[in-house]
């Protein structure tokens, strides 16, 4: 189940960082994550059917309220800490995203700083914990929270991925490098430590894609082939690096390793692939921005 999920995740980020590499690193949507998070599912369903948004609106705000008035007397109350989470969030996802500001985000944070301090062990409270305020602006706290995570889970791959994402976004590529080759470096002791902790393959198809979004593609391309080596019947880095000569054009090259790529897949993802496989060409690479100096 782990694996399952740890698969989504870094399929996820090699399709996005494989974009960003072009339109600039940004900061990963918050609610993009959601479907992610240990939430209950059962506010969306009551909030979802017949209700107009207003309606919707005011059913939402009635939940924060009666949360609210339950965390005042058990502030450390997770199922009502986690309602209040989800509530809120779902009122900022009715706005559009030119309307969020910052204090709309503000909000979440003091919930999942809870949820975060009391589940250690489920970094999805952290990770969401750091893109809250990796959105208001709080670089130094959203790295903060990524290196809470990689200090006891040093193979995370959300929290390493949110960390590298934050490193560029502030144009420091090499850090992000340095973060994945020390990852990389100590991914043997850790696994001896505890079998599993660390996917090698991710590690090494995000260090590619760090190298991708600065545009060193023949850094890329050796990081991928080095994670195919490992695992040939892993797609995640056949695919990666399928992504990678696409951006350069170089069309005819990738398709049969997106075909590869797709034949190597479990079925839940063969999909996310050909997708890939057949969106328009991207613009050419000597025309990509930079990656963005602060986040939008």
């Amino acid at each position: 189940m782990s694996q399952t999920r740890n698969n989504r995740w870094i399929v996820q980020v090699i399709l996005v960082l494989a974009v960003l590499a072009f339109v600039g690193v940004s900061v990963i949507p918050l609610f993009g994550t959601l479907n992610n998070t240990p939430l209950s599912s059962e506010n969306t369903a009551s909030t979802k059917g017949s209700l107009t948004s207003s309606e919707q609106k005011s059913k939402l705000e009635d939940q924060v309220r009666g949360y609210e008035l339950v965390l005042q007397k058990e502030p450390e109350n997770q199922t009502a800490l986690k309602g209040l989470l989800e509530a809120r969030l779902q009122l900022l996802s009715q706005k559009e995203k030119a309307e969020v500001k910052p204090s709309d985000i503000q909000v979440v944070i003091e919930p999942l700083e809870k949820l975060a301090k009391l589940n250690p062990d489920q970094s999805e409270y952290a990770v969401l914990l750091a893109q809250a305020k990796q959105q208001i602006g709080d670089r130094e706290g959203a790295a903060q929270a990524y290196r809470s995570i990689l200090e006891t889970k040093p193979g995370d791959l959300k929290a390493l991925q949110g960390m590298v994402a934050l490193l560029v976004n502030q144009q420091r590529p090499e850090a992000a490098i340095g973060l994945l080759q020390e990852t990389l470096t100590n991914a043997a002791q850790a696994n001896t430590n505890q079998p599993g902790s660390v996917d090698t393959v991710a590690v090494q198809v995000l260090l590619g894609s760090v190298h991708a979004s600065q545009k060193r593609y023949a850094q890329a391309a050796s990081a991928y082939d080095q994670a195919i080596k490992k695992d040939p019947k892993d797609f995640r880095p056949v695919v990666a690096k399928a992504m990678l000569l696409k951006q350069q054009g170089k069309n005819a090259q990738a398709k049969p390793l997106f075909d590869s790529a797709a034949a190597l897949a479990p079925a839940q993802y063969k999909d996310e692939i050909n997708k890939a496989a057949n969106a328009p060409p991207t613009p050419a690479a000597s025309s990509a921005p930079a990656p963005e100096s602060k986040p939008k």
